[in-house]
């Protein structure tokens, strides 16, 4: 979920460049025709950058590729070339590029989010997954791999988009997985995904994660969670974040391990003897939440960093 500061205010700025100001503000003039490819791309970056947006240059190329159907290479390949882009789309263009410099998430805008080898539909009510959880993701995979079961049983709660839960069910197919989400409104992103995916050993269930499938007690090999983990004093640094991701996604109490103290004593139910637990967290929280775990009796914590070299997961064994 990215880094925190104080919790001041739910408002961000509305910075926007000028080329977003003249082309979404105003109407596009009837004589601006076809736009080189390049211009356009180069008009994209100005205005993202000024908005703040990070890596503006990446989510130019991705917009263009949105609207014109192309890949991100695709678009790399046209601007070399020197192609063009059509007065309608060169407009579509414009409202998106306002609505990310306003800092709306990029997969609000274009429906989707990249997630391993998943493309999965996410939007409004729903927590876009982010890179990290990836890694996260990973430490699971190798726990299910290792499992001595034939069809080991791996639980991911809070499934949000589902993209964890599909991750594990398409990368380890001989596992069972279940998927397990409270929201209504992220239910049915989860919904649409797994629908989507098709997995045939995954299995939704709406419940909560604190008494979430009592017939699996004992008999899970992973639990895995990526669960609101941010003090309610606090909110996340990025305005994708903080104005876009639901609430009950972000914010877990006064300490913001509320839903882990939870997890913690659910998984210890649900896992045999040998089984891994694995929990997304902040940077700054691993010492509180292996004081949680050892707590609750669980063994062998450790934690993992993320490509950024901060504190991102801890595992433990049942």
């Amino acid at each position: 979920m990215g880094g925190v500061v104080p919790r001041p205010s739910l408002r961000a700025g509305r910075r926007t460049s000028e080329w977003v100001t003249f082309h979404c503000v105003n109407a596009t003039p009837p004589s601006l025709g076809p736009r080189p490819i390049g211009e356009l791309r180069s008009e994209i970056v100005e205005a993202l950058a000024t908005a703040g947006v990070p890596d503006p240059d990446v989510d130019a190329e991705l917009l263009l590729g949105h609207v014109l159907g192309l890949s991100r290479g695709g678009v790399q390949a046209r601007v070399v070339m020197g192609g063009e882009v059509g007065e309608a789309d060169a407009a579509t263009l414009a409202s998106l590029v306002e609505r990310r410099a306003r800092r709306e998430p990029l997969q609000h805008l274009t429906g989707t989010a990249a997630f391993r080898s998943l493309e999965l539909v996410v939007g409004p009510g729903v927590f876009v997954p982010r890179p990290e959880t990836e890694q996260v993701a990973q430490l699971a995979i190798d726990a299910l791999r290792a499992a001595a079961e034939p069809e080991p049983i791996a639980l991911d709660l809070g499934s949000g988009s589902g993209a964890i839960a599909l991750a594990l069910a398409t990368e380890v197919p001989h596992a069972r997985v279940w998927a397990v989400e409270n929201s209504p409104e992220a239910f049915a992103w989860t919904r649409r995904n797994v629908a989507a995916v098709a997995a045939p050993n995954l299995q939704l269930v709406f419940g909560d994660l604190a008494d979430a499938l009592p017939e699996l007690d004992g008999r899970a090999a992973v639990v895995i969670s990526n669960p609101p983990y941010i003090p309610l004093g606090a909110i996340p640094r990025d305005p994708e974040v903080r104005l876009y991701d639901p609430e009950h996604a972000l914010y877990g109490g006064p300490d913001g391990l509320d839903v882990v103290r939870v997890l913690s004593r659910r998984a210890r139910a649900l896992l045999h003897p040998g089984g891994t637990l694995v929990i997304e967290h902040g940077e700054a929280q691993s010492a509180a939440i292996a004081e949680v775990l050892a707590a609750d009796g669980w063994r062998a914590i450790a934690h993992h960093r993320d490509l950024t070299t901060r504190d991102r997961a801890t595992t433990a064994l049942r």
